[in-house]
């Protein structure tokens, strides 16, 4: 049974997202991690340091989102909290050793998804389609700005390129 929107761009992008974050969950949950605490690490193996309000603004969630996945990447030993020092009010997280080697990885696990997920499509094809996703993001974006939200930031959709 097709779903009533299936010839719907937004319902083809959501389908494959939701596969794609599935297929990913699948291959994280192999490294101890769940969908989302990748990007953390990513994003800390990129930048070595981060306050929790930086981190927050780069995965786009609010404060006390990012500080339970850093709780929870805490008790795993694969991050790393500690206070600013002179204003015990600012937190700032760094990876552990173990959490850089669970970064590195998930750097292939990201790779074979998405050789998966483009299967088909050749090089230019490939980049025609990050253009155009950009492109529908930063529509998103512009419109998501007028009504008060915060725009995304440009370094993340570089770094999931």
């Amino acid at each position: 049974m097709k779903h009533p929107v299936a010839k719907s761009v937004g319902w083809a992008l959501v389908h494959a997202a939701r596969l794609h974050r599935t297929r990913m969950g699948e291959r994280l949950a192999a490294l101890g991690l769940f969908p989302g605490q990748e990007q953390v690490l990513q994003a800390l193996a990129t930048t070595e340091t981060l306050t929790m309000g930086e981190l927050a603004a780069l995965l786009r969630v609010k404060p006390p989102t990012a500080s339970k996945t850093i709780a929870r990447l805490a008790l795993q030993g694969l991050v790393e909290r500690r206070t600013e020092p002179g204003d015990a009010r600012v937190v700032v997280v760094t990876l552990t050793e173990e959490g850089a080697r669970r970064a590195a990885s998930i750097e292939g696990l990201w790779s074979e998804v998405e050789d998966e997920l483009l299967n088909g499509l050749d090089g230019k094809n490939r980049k025609r389609l990050r253009k155009l996703l950009r492109k529908a993001a930063k529509n998103l974006a512009g419109a998501a700005e007028g009504e008060g939200l915060e725009e995304p930031d440009d370094e993340l959709e570089e770094t999931a390129a």
